[in-house]
């Protein structure tokens, strides 16, 4: 039977201040244990001496680690962080969660192809490898893209049969028409994509130093694999900004990560990894639900005792800031059993909003929902979404044999919800305040590898982006004629970063950590061409 007073307790957090828990049962009598034994001339005074006898009882630490509460274990570890941080050294402090200049957005949404995207065969035609088909590249007036003074960005991690030159051109496998006012080029396996063409600010011109999949975690944080593990923009991001909703948290993860690309914080601390989301209202954390079925009174129960021993240090030290932020933490994690179901019901979603995403197609139903999840996160306040397709092993869209086929099923897989996804933000009033980032580590070569595929490709590929803060229907950067070399207005991958740090409010310089210094790389510059 449950006590009487354990049915009348509200849930902490709700009027803490106005109703401050009293201590019973295993407080009371760690306190009592005291009274009856004092001890004469003790140099701790008589309430420390109260808390340092609960603390070794039930330390906050030990019970939320080991309850059965279903903590998000990533979501603990970010309230630790937090508990954990000093008040700075040498002037320095952390960021105070606010922008450092104002604002154009306010979320972003990072969508990123796994394997290498052929950017002449999406968003850079190149109509001379068709017409220059099965020569070589020094059979064709491109012959000095081969120079090698322009090879020599190539940081090469170990030799394999893949990330290679391909000296014969192989033919664009696709067509490609123009799209919207800005007639824009997009291929026709991008319909969707094509019909909001105008929304989009396309880069033709990002070249990168990895040739092998490692590209995958430099395109995140900027560093080549060699140079050991950096945070990434989404870790910056989550580490720079405050939460726009105290029910969820600022940084999510979608989609399947290869094993050297599942971290996000690295020195800024675990407390800064995305919490990986599944598209489950079931089961949608990690360690989201206890572990054996549990009554929602009995949560309340052990919840409520966390309020008793949280009350006791509160009323020892009323005017601790610190507590009183760590406390709040903890009662986000109670909040978030809740409210993440709740982000991954899309019983209120119209048919026409299912439709839009092709959440009912079986082509693209997997995507669909983590982009209509995605939707829901921005109007939620979730900071940045980074959603992973194709990931596990090199990634989906490594065409190194049938590219055609390849490319030809997995944009079909991404296509619709991406385009719906564009429409959905513009027609809710959230694209103007939400970026929308499609990506991938590198593009693919001109060259054929055997006889219908295309291998890694860093010297030249494309990246689009649409909304806060952006221009619209615009082309930025150009590759030479034959997509080998980024030519005009090159870009490496952090200048990505810088732009979207931009609009989001924040300088990555005033991010750095004391002990951290950063190279001027590592920052980027933001692309002001396609800034609105």
């Amino acid at each position: 039977m449950v006590p009487k007073k354990a049915e009348q307790r509200k849930l902490p957090g709700h009027s803490r201040r106005q109703h401050r828990a009293k201590p019973d049962g295993l407080a009371a009598s760690a306190i009592e244990s005291i009274k009856n034994k004092p001890i004469k001339n003790h140099p701790i005074p008589f309430n420390d001496r109260i808390q340092r006898k609960i603390e070794m009882m039930t330390s906050r630490r030990t019970f939320l680690n080991h309850s059965a509460l279903g903590f998000s274990s990533l979501a603990l570890g970010a309230m630790l962080e937090r508990e954990s941080r000093g008040s700075g050294v040498g002037g320095w402090a952390p960021p105070d969660g606010q922008p450092h200049f104002a604002p154009r957005a306010k979320s972003v949404i990072w969508l990123f192809m796994n394997g290498g995207v052929s950017h002449m065969e999406s968003f850079d035609p190149k109509p001379m490898l068709t017409k220059y088909a099965g020569k070589t590249i020094a059979e064709t007036p491109f012959a000095e893209a081969q120079d090698p003074k322009k090879l020599a960005i190539e940081r090469l991690v170990v030799p394999d049969g893949n990330g290679n030159q391909r000296n014969t051109l192989y033919p664009l496998q696709v067509g490609f028409q123009k799209h919207g006012q800005s007639g824009i080029e997009v291929s026709d396996w991008f319909p969707h994509i094509a019909r909001n063409v105008d929304k989009l600010a396309i880069v033709r011109s990002m070249w990168t130093t990895d040739s092998n999949h490692g590209a995958q975690t430099q395109f995140h944080s900027g560093r080549h694999q060699n140079d050991g593990d950096y945070p990434n923009l989404g870790a910056w991001v989550h580490y720079g900004l405050a939460s726009l909703n105290d029910n969820l948290p600022q940084f999510i993860s979608m989609g399947t990560r290869e094993y050297w690309n599942k971290r996000d914080g690295h020195y800024l601390g675990p407390a800064h990894d995305a919490v990986p989301l599944r598209i489950d209202p079931k089961n949608p954390l990690d360690f989201g639900s206890p572990q054996r079925p549990m009554s929602t009174e009995v949560q309340s129960i052990g919840a409520g005792l966390i309020g008793q021993l949280n009350g006791l240090r509160d009323t020892a030290y009323p005017q601790d800031p610190a507590l009183e932020a760590r406390l709040a933490a903890y009662e986000l994690a109670f909040r978030m059993q809740r409210s993440v179901p709740e982000l991954l019901d899309f019983s209120k979603e119209t048919a026409e909003t299912r439709a839009l995403y092709g959440l009912d197609l079986p082509h693209c139903r997997d995507f669909a929902g983590q982009l209509l999840a995605a939707r829901r996160c921005v109007e939620q306040g979730v900071r940045f979404i980074q959603i992973q397709h194709g990931g596990g092993g090199a990634g989906a869209w490594d065409a190194h044999s049938g590219l055609k086929g390849n490319h030809s099923r997995l944009a079909l897989a991404v296509d619709q919800p991406i385009g719906g996804l564009l429409i959905d933000l513009e027609r809710r009033g959230l694209l103007d305040e939400t970026i929308v980032v499609f990506a991938s580590e590198f593009g693919r070569t001109p060259g054929s590898q055997g006889t219908d595929g295309r291998d890694h490709h860093i010297f030249g590929f494309s990246v689009w982006m649409a909304g806060g803060g952006l221009k619209r229907g615009v082309v930025h950067g150009a590759t030479d004629p034959i997509g080998f070399h980024a030519t005009e207005n090159r870009h490496y991958v952090t200048d990505i970063h810088a732009t979207i740090l931009q609009l989001l409010g924040l300088d990555s310089r005033k991010l750095e950590l004391p002990t951290r210094k950063r190279l001027d790389i590592d920052h980027g510059l933001p692309i002001e061409e396609i800034l609105a």
